[in-house]
């Protein structure tokens, strides 16, 4: 996979005006719209559920890239999936016991599955489900709230992701890079192996939001 995929995230959107931003970041080149779903239990945040999913599926047509960061995700794979969703993304730690379960339930549905992990969460975990998937999202902050900086100690584990899907050769699979991307940390998480990044402000507090998505590629 040579080419880079640009993700921004609506967190950082204006939701009082969210069907023009995600226009703004279609008409600017962007790839996948990027929805956290947070619980308040998993992460300390709350965000939104599956009825933004929805109405934003309404406005775009450009896939839809739905990371649930939430305690049981099981329970609401189908609100997500009926809402919209292209693929859908769940953490190792919410999942220890059915992870693999979770993942074919996604794919019975038709659409893609992802396996996000936190930033101290060792690589080696995702090896039991590693055919079983379409995404590996590497969180490069501590999930919860948008705006921290990058974790520079995580490019090692984007380094071993790669070499985890070379080692089954899984040429398909995307490595998903998220948080505190910009056009100085794209290019090392691109040197690492990823090929798909997440960014929420640096996309929408840029005075050109082109020319900051062009920046990630």
């Amino acid at each position: 996979m040579n080419k880079v995929i640009v993700s921004p995230s609506i967190l950082s959107a204006d939701f009082a005006n969210l069907e023009r931003d995600i226009k703004k970041i279609e008409k600017a080149g962007a790839h996948w719209v990027h929805v956290d779903v947070m619980d308040g239990h998993f992460v300390p945040n709350i965000t939104i559920g599956a009825p933004v999913v929805k109405a934003v599926r309404k406005v775009t047509t450009m896939p839809l890239d739905v990371h649930l960061m939430i305690e049981k995700p099981e329970r609401y794979i189908k609100d997500f999936v009926d809402a919209g969703s292209d693929i859908i993304t769940v953490h190792q730690e919410a999942c220890q016991n059915n992870l693999k379960e979770v993942l074919e339930t996604i794919r019975i549905y038709g659409i893609k599955a992802g396996v996000s992990i936190k930033p101290k969460t060792p690589v080696k975990v995702l090896e039991e489900v590693i055919t079983s998937l379409d995404l590996i999202l590497i969180m490069t902050v501590e999930p919860g709230f948008g705006g921290q900086g990058f974790m520079h100690e995580c490019l090692t584990k984007i380094k071993e992701t790669k070499d985890l899907l070379n080692q089954y050769k899984l040429t398909d699979v995307h490595i998903e890079v998220d948080g505190g991307i910009n056009g100085e940390t794209a290019i090392l998480a691109k040197e690492a192996g990823a090929n798909a990044l997440v960014a929420g402000s640096y996309i929408y507090n840029a005075p050109d939001i082109q020319a900051a998505i062009e920046s990630l590629l």
